[in-house]
């Protein structure tokens, strides 16, 4: 099995981006699976483009991106992404686009290909803090989740996709106590586990426990 695993660049004068620490940290082989690591910028235009430049060069049976959000407290695969950029901040390529569409013949949302109950629970097995995201935001983390699993239901019919947001790792927030980290160990044990609920569920139904909230 081959997994291809996205990272973001630093981005909003942050000069570590959580998501690329973890990328980076990950072993070449995680239960079996053969994982490839691509950074993208953070960059609603070029991020779509460099994976699909990577969807063109080899063939994966899923693609696993993994973005920043901090405040969050636990590592958090995504639900759904839906068909709309709005920035509340410019990306790193000064583009700030405001109630756009992503895609104009896209569905209004498309809902993660992972088994993203599957995945919470073995990350919680494993000790990390973990919870199904409903809401991807509107920035370019919302926008490459969409555009992943808009070219695997147009082209990559093959190939499952999905996002998983993780906090701020605990040296980005030395001088802001208040806010939630977890350590890069942490993380990294979590992904583990998280892929390896992708193995073991791969042409399999997720697990059918509630990951739902009331707000």
């Amino acid at each position: 099995m081959n997994l291809l695993i996205t990272a973001f660049e630093p981005f909003d004068k942050e000069p570590i981006n959580s998501s690329l620490e973890v990328m980076k940290a990950l072993p070449k082989t995680i239960h079996g699976a053969r994982i490839t690591t691509l950074m993208v910028p953070t960059a609603f235009h070029s991020s779509a483009q460099v994976l699909s430049q990577a969807l063109n060069q080899a063939v994966y049976d899923y693609i696993v991106c993994l973005g920043q959000a901090g405040g969050r407290a636990a590592v958090t695969p995504e639900r759904v992404a839906i068909n709309l950029d709005d920035a509340r901040i410019p990306d790193n390529q000064a583009a700030q686009p405001i109630d756009q569409v992503i895609q104009a013949k896209g569905q209004a949302a498309y809902f993660s290909q992972l088994p993203i109950k599957a995945m919470v629970a073995a990350m919680k097995e494993a000790g990390v803090p973990s919870q199904v995201s409903n809401s991807a935001g509107t920035y370019v983390c919302n926008h490459l989740m969409y555009q992943a699993l808009y070219l695997t239901h147009t082209r990559y019919l093959k190939t499952h996709a999905g996002f998983v947001h993780l906090p701020y790792l605990t040296q980005q927030v030395i001088d802001r106590p208040h806010l939630p980290s977890l350590t890069l160990d942490q993380m990294v044990l979590g992904m583990e586990a998280a892929i390896g609920a992708i193995v073991n569920y791969h042409d399999q139904v997720d697990l059918k426990v509630s990951g739902g909230q009331n707000h």
